[in-house]
Parts: structure tokens; sequence; C-alpha cells
């Protein structure tokens, strides 16, 4: 690039490059400031930080706009199985129909877990959160494979991990909720494909075999899909951060689901149903809450509602709305906690505060709505996400390891505290 930017510290003029990515986002490298100046940025959350370069996801919040590879997620979500999805982000290109045979059929192969591994379910309470058990159960993986533990894995090993990764994840969180609600493990079937698979693993039984439905499949899937990348999050950046000491993918993805965990990121869902909950118990009155909403001396939020990138709608939450209402519908459902949250959505779409403020509702609502309606446990939720977000963290750790100028992630601090001080005996202490 020809163009600069300048900066004027001290008197001192210093340039740095302009960055222009292919959809014209901007940036300024500033790789050399330190060494130049002796100064560093400061930029609490990274919100205005970039950490890499990346070819895997476009995501324009001003315009609603979501790519994978330069795909709308609104094609993907509707012509697309996750599966392909997966492949798309992890391989830069969607699968040919013989590499997504194959593909699948890893897929199928990969699917059990180490027998041993069984034993670490067992050591876990039923109280045990299906979400630190899948972190953990992940980062174990490391001990039963350790042949795809090299700091410098070729392209095949890569492939493997990658598949035995999105293989094993969904039987390792089917296995954490039979473990969770003291019901034997049900194992993956060769005949299932990828989703239909994971929902016998979760609601079959010995007494009781589960019906497979399309609609639910594909709402299921629907979720997977548009969760399965969202640029440079709190998730993927940790992902990131970790792999670029060059850790392992399986302790890599361990931070990402830890990350994941907390109610600001993959817990929002979760939010959205305890909030439903809070409502229902108060009597059910959502215009007293949607008052609050606007009341900012209350501190209540509508949670689901607005997002940090989308400043206008989230595009995923308009395909998920038409999953759900195909599901309602075709199963009949009559729970008064979606009843309350249909209300809730019809109310503040036109509702000229949240209207004015672009409060819509997104993905977490929509996707809230339909896990419960499918019947995962609110627990399970993020654990619904973290499936979903496999594919996108696999890719974000794969490109990362090609860059051949790869540096390991250690952001830079402004120092704070008390300034140069000695110890003091502890006979002379006050």
């Amino acid at each position: 690039m020809t163009d600069k930017a300048k900066l004027i510290v001290d008197g001192k003029t210093y340039e740095y490059p302009i960055i222009i990515g292919t959809e014209g986002e901007k940036g300024i490298d500033i790789s050399s400031l330190r060494k130049d100046s002796g100064y560093i940025t400061f930029d609490s959350g990274y919100a205005n930080t970039g950490s890499c370069l990346s070819s895997i996801t476009f995501l324009d919040g001003e315009k609603s706009i979501l790519r994978y590879r330069g795909i709308p997620i609104e094609e993907l979500a509707e012509k697309a199985s996750f599966i392909e999805t997966a492949y798309l982000l992890i391989y830069g290109h969607l699968p040919t129909k013989a590499e997504l045979e194959k593909y699948s059929k890893a897929f199928t192969d990969q699917s059990m877990i180490h027998e041993g591994m069984k034993n670490f379910f067992d050591g876990y309470p039923l109280s045990g959160h299906p979400m630190g058990i899948l972190s953990a159960m992940i980062g174990s993986m490391a001990g039963y494979y350790p042949e795809l533990i090299k700091p410098n894995p070729s392209k095949e090993e890569i492939d493997l991990i990658s598949v035995e990764l999105l293989a094993k994840v969904r039987t390792i969180a089917a296995f954490a909720y039979k473990k969770s609600i003291g019901e034997p493990y049900v194992y993956p079937r060769h005949d299932l494909k990828y989703v239909p698979n994971f929902l016998n693993m979760m609601f079959a039984s010995p007494s009781k075999p589960y019906e497979i439905k399309e609609v639910v499949v594909n709402a299921l899937m629907a979720i997977f899909i548009l969760h399965a990348d969202h640029e440079q999050n709190c998730s993927t950046s940790s992902v990131r951060l970790v792999g670029s000491s060059l850790a392992n993918l399986f302790a890599s993805i361990s931070a990402g689901i830890n990350a994941l965990w907390g109610p600001l990121h993959g817990g929002a869902n979760q939010a959205v149903i305890e909030m439903l909950q809070k409502i229902q118990a108060d009597g059910g009155d959502i215009h007293k809450y949607i008052t609050m909403a606007k009341d900012k001396s209350t501190k209540f939020r509508l949670m689901g509602f607005g997002h940090r990138i989308y400043k206008n709608h989230d595009p995923r939450a308009k395909i998920l709305k038409a999953r759900a209402d195909a599901l309602f519908k075709e199963l009949g459902i009559n729970d008064p906690l979606l009843d309350l949250a249909k209300q809730l959505e019809e109310i503040a779409l036109k509702d000229s505060y949240f209207i004015e403020k672009k409060l819509y509702p997104n993905v977490d609502f929509y996707s809230g709505i339909i896990l419960r309606a499918i019947g995962i446990p609110v627990n399970m939720f993020p654990v619904m996400f973290a499936i979903g977000r496999m594919p996108g963290w696999i890719a974000h750790w794969k490109e990362m390891l090609s860059d051949p100028n790869i540096k390991i992630g250690r952001p830079r601090q402004i120092y704070m505290g008390n300034t140069l001080n000695h110890f003091v005996p502890l006979e002379k202490r006050e």
C-alpha cells in the first residue's frame, strides 16, 4: 500500500501502512509502534484492534452481513448441511460429491470415543455442568491420541485431528447429558447422519426409541450452521491465543469452550430462557417488563435483543425465526414459556423505543426457544453452541498455524500499580 497513517507523538511524526481488506475494511499496521516510539496503544476489550489477517468469515454489523468464505449465511442455512458448512470453513471451499462422501464417512468412522474415556464421566457428580465436562474431555483427548499433538502437525494429521474433534464432540456432549440425568449412554449409529445421530444419542433410551423428525433436525442444523463461525469473538480469539504458543488443537479448543461458557458469550441463549422464567414466575405480565426495560433506573435488560456487533438486524435471527415457526406449527407445542417469548417478540418488534434503538431479537433469542422446544435442557444450551462453533475454531487454528510469520500472542498493558517499593521485614511492619 502507498497510503500511510501519520501519528504525531512528542513532536515526532511516525508513518504506518494502511491495510485494506477485500471487502474494504481498513486498518493501520502499528506492529512497529513500540519499537519506533516507545508507545503502545490502549484498547480495552480489543474492540478496535485487529489481531490477524483472516480469509474465513466476513461480518459487517452495520449492513447485517455474515458470510463464510464469501457465501452468504442465508444461502448456507437454506441449502447446505452442517458437514458441508464445516468443510467450507476448514478447507476454504465447498466439497465435491466425492469429497463430501469421504468426509461424511470419516465422521461415521470416528464418532466413537475411546472406551477408557468413559471412566472420566463416572468421576463427575450428576450436578457437574456439561460445559465443564466437555472442556475437560476435549482436553483429555490429547492423552488418548498423543500421535496427533505434535507442535508442527502435517496436513494429513491436521485433517485427522479435525475429524476426530468434530465427530467425537457430539458423542461427548450426549454422554455428558446422559450422565447428568442418570441414564445409560446411547452409542452413535452408523446409519444416521450428523445431526440425527446426535439427537438419537441425546434422547433415545433402552425403553423408548427416539423418533427423528425432519423439522427438529432442520431447526438444530440451522443453529449449528449459524453458530459455526463469527469472526474474532471471545472464544475464537482464545483458541487463536492459546494455539499461538503451538499448543495442540485439543488444548486450544478446550480453552475456547471455557471462554464460550460465560453468560456474556455462549450462555446468552440460556439467559433468554431464565428471563422468560422470571417473567412467568412474576405473573407473566410482558408489558411490565417492557416498561422496565425502557427505564434505565431498573437495570433490567431484555435478554436476546440487540447485539454488540450487529447495529441493525442480526441476519441469523431471521433464519431461526422461520425455523422456530415451522417447529412450533408442526409439533403443536403448548408451552407457556414459549408463548411468552412469542408475545414478547411481537410487542418489542412494534414498539417505537426498540425500533428506534434497533433492539431487534437476535440469534440467542430464537436459538434459546428452539432448543427448549426440542427438549434440550438449559444447561446444555452452551454445549449446543460449542458443537456448532467447532468448525470455526478448527478453521482459525488451522489458518493461524499456516501463517509463516506466526507469533505467540502477547498483549501489552499499561501498568497502574505502585512505583518502586522495598521489602519490609516482618518485625518492622505496622
